[in-house]
């Protein structure tokens, strides 16, 4: 199957957001990018990868976050990121990075608000990978090697600050399915269910969108 859509990832901690991306990734012959994204912000923005590492995903204050709005609102792009606070760099230089990364063709992005990023873009299919507690927690114990009791605390403790970097930087609330296009359980569906589920849905949205074209 070929597509011209690119798919934007939200997942809560041990839903296998990821894996499921790379089984759409290679079921459609499209890039899965990650912490990818980040090593191409660094590249371009010439700010070093650690930093957007330290940073990845991370909330911050609402001054910084107001201070960020505002910059982006006025139209920066990467080359305008000096006398800027760190936080700011990373922000902006990442969202410039995602839009690059779109506009070089269908894709998949796992995090870091691309739903956001790419709003107004009109391939585009944001979806969010949710899943039961039970099983994110066999999950990330198994990975971690892990009681159940650190599994749990490790997962409360990311979804947070994932919660909290997507409220801050985007005008809706990560996990809510008002937020996205697509929300899907992986506890009820298995990586490669969840996958095809999703491929399923792109090949209707494409399938549409040809025949209201040729009307």
């Amino acid at each position: 199957m070929k597509t011209n859509t690119i798919i934007t990832i939200g997942r809560q901690y041990g839903s296998a957001g990821r894996e499921i991306g790379y089984k759409i990734a290679d079921d459609l012959g499209i890039k899965l990018y990650d912490k990818e994204m980040l090593a191409r912000a660094a590249k371009e923005s010439g700010i070093c990868e650690e930093i957007f590492e330290n940073h990845d995903e991370k909330p911050t204050n609402s001054f910084l976050y107001s201070l960020v709005m505002d910059t982006y609102s006025m139209g920066y792009t990467g080359n305008t990121y000096t006398d800027m606070l760190i936080n700011h760099k990373v922000f902006l230089a990442q969202f410039d990075a995602i839009k690059k990364i779109a506009d070089e063709g269908p894709c998949i992005l796992v995090g870091r608000c691309a739903d956001y990023a790419l709003e107004s873009y009109d391939n585009v299919v944001s979806v969010f990978i949710h899943a039961d507690m039970d099983a994110r927690i066999r999950r990330i114990a198994r990975i971690y090697d892990l009681p159940d009791n650190k599994a749990k605390d490790k997962i409360t403790k990311t979804d947070k600050k994932r919660a909290s970097y997507y409220n801050y930087y985007t005008n809706k609330r990560w996990s809510d399915a008002v937020s996205y296009e697509l929300c899907l359980n992986s506890s009820q569906l298995g990586i490669e269910g969840t996958a095809h589920i999703i491929e399923e849905y792109i090949a209707k949205k494409e399938s549409i969108s040809s025949e209201q074209r040729r009307i």
